[in-house]
This record gives C-alpha cells, structure tokens and sequence, in this order.
C-alpha cells in the first residue's frame, strides 16, 4: 500500500501502471517466496492428477480497486480509469495483467474426467431421486 500512495498520481501513463503493477506483483512473489508460502496443492478434473495451483498474480483490475478500498484515489477516479484501462488493454491486446495476450500453451493431458458424487440436500435433487425409483 505504501509503494501504491507513493507511485500513484492522477497523470500516470497507463505504460507506468503497467511497470507499477509489474513492480507490485513482484513484490508479492519475493514475499511469498521469503516467507515459504505454497500454493494450495490442486486435482485436475479431468486426469486427476494433483499438484500445486498456479501462484497468485496482481491483476491490473487489483491495482485500480485497490486505489480506492486505501482511498488513494475518488470511486470516479477509478471507475474512469477502469474504462481507461479497458479501452487501452483492449486496443494494446493484453491480458488482464498488462502482458502481451498469448494462447494457453499446456493443457491437461487426460482424456477421462473424474467424476465425484455431489452431496446435495435440495428440493430439486430429492425430486429428481424420486422419480428415478
């Protein structure tokens, strides 16, 4: 937050938001990674193969919400900038985190989906367990 009110003025350039959230999201990583903090371990749904979920990110829309939950910046501040920011993402084809968009490149492998029984007490579910009797 401290890097966030010292960084941010109302003419930033989206490039510099863009290099702030770089900034910010490494910070991030180095804490998580001073600090020895995993991710939650993840099974895939359709292999069932399990390992650790992808490390948290911070998105562009974090940054921008993030000004006002510190009131750093006025909710008309940020809604403008919001649109801003979409108009700009959308023109520069990034991603959510102000990266060049690219196409997912690994997938899963597995072809069968593990399915697992769903617990559900509802009125819709009962009825549907009746009438397959």
């Amino acid at each position: 937050v401290t890097v966030l009110r010292r960084d941010w003025n109302k003419s930033i350039s989206m490039a510099e938001l863009v290099e702030l959230r770089d900034r910010l999201d490494t910070m991030l990583q180095s804490i998580r990674s001073e600090r020895g903090i995993l991710t939650p371990l993840m099974t895939c749904r359709s292999c069932g193969s399990t390992g650790h979920a992808a490390a948290p990110r911070v998105s562009f829309r974090a940054l921008i919400l993030s000004l006002a939950r510190f009131e750093i910046a006025s909710p008309d501040e940020v809604r403008s900038l919001e649109k801003s920011w979409n108009r700009y993402r959308h023109e520069e084809g990034l991603d959510l985190h102000g990266q060049e968009a690219g196409r997912i490149t690994a997938r899963c492998s597995g072809r069968t989906r593990v399915s697992r029984p769903v617990q559900s007490t509802g009125r819709a579910t009962r009825r549907a367990a009746e009438r397959d009797r």
